[in-house]
């Protein structure tokens, strides 16, 4: 037990010792929220004894999920198995290997990524906006709406047309026995919620669940969480209200606002010793987030002592400020500071265009965080697709990715030819391709083509052979017989598309050497699961949003497009109390100095706008005259409230009285001036 608290303040401490029923651990930003979980799932285990089997543990990045598993397992000696700590797309991912066939389908389903599912939806709509069809699909299946549901709820013809596309999109994932993102939780839920006694068992094994980043979650997950929890309510979330920043994509506050609520006799606990960051850098970012209304309220205090003052950087446009970063950037890798203890942060992504042209003219390197991809390069994209095929030769949407690359003369209609065979004989590509005569193939394509794709046909039978007796020359194999390097011969980027490849080949012999007994399908999921923030490492300075940001930390942190439009955005849609924690969030990953940066104009959509400096300068206390903070209040105009005397109202008005808050409410017809401490929120 001594490896469990022998590093946890008294707050932490209360938090991990109390085990049973509903809890609520608010965790301010570098509070110790990691150790505190890890150590809470380790006081289960060694301490209560309590199966490692029977936990569950849930977050929302690989990256937190194996540093989490890592440091869990370091603090438990005694458990015969590992706990169940991953994501929760992966909790879903493994859920529907064992319980998808309740739902009519098989356990070999593929999960796609997004790119592939904007492919599949603008092969079926492209008159409309791909990404808005994408996103629309993924809200009804997290809204848990059917195609159906979708249509009788669309309000223009548009949304009839998107509720049409949705219908095609998920009869397209049927046929070619694949899931989407979304899939993996709602389909997960909708098994439990259709199985009573699939619930009870499931909830029966994860005896003590525990969820990281509680304020990420959605409704969906929400409900999904409930359903775990059928026959106990052994849930322990830790969260901060702070810094809940993903509303545009879903994300609801009120999950960790009124947990409470959800999970009746919740204890709470709070977090607030900040173990990251220099007393000038939690002074303002607390100064910040105390003009946000909606909070459960906490301040973090310092424990690593005083430091440099936050800088403010104020340049007459983009251009000055690059030069003027860069040169603080140079200084400090000059000063030896390594490059990746240095961030630079924006809040709209396009911003980060002058910087890398000023870090450019420097010769200093950086890695943009969130650009494309590793996995979203063609060549790897193709790669990806090879291996699908050679897991499911039913999988069409792969099939016909490959089918010409290397070239095999096949052009579009050929290829829309076949596969309209295919669909009329009731079979796959390669199915029909398979067992259709050469004779009948070259009704459909020229006839040196039609052997050749009876030859594509029987090696990428030879190379699946080869994946059951041995993974590891997989690899090998698949090069040798497709020549996929010859794809790229006499590109202008040859040799970075060859050496993007040689990495590919190179992961996957990792991770085959790290799983031996893994499946070809176990290494295509988890790619799919790779995340934004699974990109950082290595030698160079990250530049990233402040979305991608969150989890993170950094030495020297540089935020740029501190402007009014910018930080915060304003405008219709924007939320500016989600913009002020977006900037709490982007104060607290700095450990050591902060640098916030303005201009007085930049170039942006084609014109030059003078820009405002932003209001948050003056709401950190960052401004002359403006270092006194209001005291915060939960409440704000139209909130419902009940007073033990008066019952029921909603909220009027909210205005200062003195060093509390005084609420105008209206109890049933009835206006009353009451003191905010009075009242609770309904």
């Amino acid at each position: 037990m001594e490896k469990v608290f022998n590093k946890l303040n008294d707050s932490q401490t209360q938090a991990v010792k109390q085990s049973e029923g509903p809890v609520l651990i608010l965790a301010g930003a570098g509070s110790g929220k990691t150790t505190t979980i890890i150590s809470r799932l380790a006081y289960l285990v060694e301490g209560l004894g309590i199966p490692a089997s029977n936990t569950l543990t849930l977050t929302f990045t690989n990256k937190a999920a194996k540093e989490m598993k890592e440091r869990a397992t370091d603090m438990m000696e005694s458990a015969a198995y590992p706990p169940m700590l991953c994501t929760f797309h992966k909790f879903g991912l493994l859920f529907l290997k064992f319980h998808i066939h309740l739902l009519g389908r098989q356990n070999n389903f593929v999960v796609i990524d997004t790119d592939d599912k904007k492919r599949i939806i603008k092969k079926i709509n492209s008159e409309l906006a791909t990404p808005l069809i994408a996103s629309e699909i993924s809200r009804y299946k997290n809204s848990l709406l059917n195609p159906d549901d979708a249509y009788k709820q669309a309000e223009s013809h548009n949304y009839q047309q998107i509720a049409k596309v949705y219908e095609a999109y998920q009869a397209n994932l049927l046929e070619n026995n694949l899931v989407d993102f979304d899939d993996l939780i709602a389909l997960t839920y909708k098994l439990l919620d259709e199985n009573s006694e699939l619930a009870k068992s499931t909830s029966e094994k994860y005896q003590y669940i525990m969820v990281d980043e509680y304020q990420d979650t959605n409704e969906l997950q929400l409900k999904l969480l409930q359903k775990l929890c059928t026959s106990h309510k052994n849930l322990c979330v830790v969260g901060d209200d702070d810094q809940s920043i993903y509303g545009w994509r879903g994300a609801h506050i009120r999950n960790i606002m009124e947990f409470d609520q959800d999970f009746e006799g919740t204890s709470v606990y709070k977090l607030e010793e900040n173990y990251r960051s220099r007393e000038p850098i939690l002074k303002v970012a607390n100064s910040l987030i105390e003009h946000n209304r909606s909070r459960l309220g906490k301040k973090l205090i310092p424990t690593r002592g005083s430091g440099d003052d936050v800088t403010v950087l104020n340049s007459s446009d983009e251009n000055e400020e690059a030069r003027k970063i860069a040169d603080k950037i140079s200084k400090l890798l000059d000063s030896g500071v390594s490059a990746e203890n240095i961030a630079v942060l924006y809040r709209v992504n396009v911003l980060s265009r002058s910087i890398e042209e000023g870090l450019n003219r420097s010769g200093i390197n950086y890695k943009l965080v969130g650009g494309l991809r590793f996995y979203d390069r063609a060549e790897i994209k193709d790669l990806i697709s090879y291996i699908r095929v050679i897991t499911n030769f039913h999988d069409d949407f792969s099939f016909k990715r490959i089918v010409n690359k290397p070239k095999r003369g096949l052009g579009k209609a050929s290829v829309d030819k076949i596969e309209l065979a295919a669909h009329a004989n009731g079979t796959s590509i390669y199915e029909y391709i398979k067992k259709v005569s050469v004779a009948d193939l070259e009704l459909l394509v020229k006839k040196k083509n039609a052997k050749t794709l009876k030859k594509f046909i029987k090696d990428i039978a030879a190379v699946a052979k080869v994946v059951h007796e041995s993974t590891y020359e997989f690899i090998d194999v698949l090069e040798d017989t497709f020549h996929l390097k010859d794809i790229y011969k006499g590109m202008a980027d040859e040799a970075d598309r060859i050496l993007n490849m040689d990495e590919f080949y190179g992961l996957f012999r990792d991770f085959i050497k790290n799983s031996p007994t893994a499946s070809l399908d176990e290494f295509l999921n988890e790619l799919t699961l790779q995340s934004e923030q699974d990109q950082v490492e290595g030698e160079s300075i990250y530049m990233m949003s402040i979305h991608a940001s969150k989890g993170l930390e950094f030495d020297h942190i540089f935020i740029i497009g501190l402007e009014e439009g910018f930080l915060p955005l304003v405008g219709d849609g924007s939320d500016l109390e989600e913009e002020r924690r977006l900037g709490y969030v982007s104060f607290t990953r700095a450990k050591d100095t902060l640098t916030l940066s303005h201009t007085d104009s930049r170039f942006y959509k084609g014109r030059r706008s003078d820009l405002q400096k932003s209001r948050f300068f003056n709401e950190a206390g960052l401004c002359e005259g403006s270092l006194i903070v209001e005291k915060n209040t939960a409440f704000k105009k139209g909130d419902l409230v009940r007073h033990k005397i008066f019952g029921t109202g909603r909220v009027n008005g909210v205005s200062k009285s003195g060093r509390e808050f005084k609420l105008n409410i209206n109890f049933a017809g009835t206006k009353r001036d009451i003191l905010a401490s009075f009242v609770e929120r309904l």
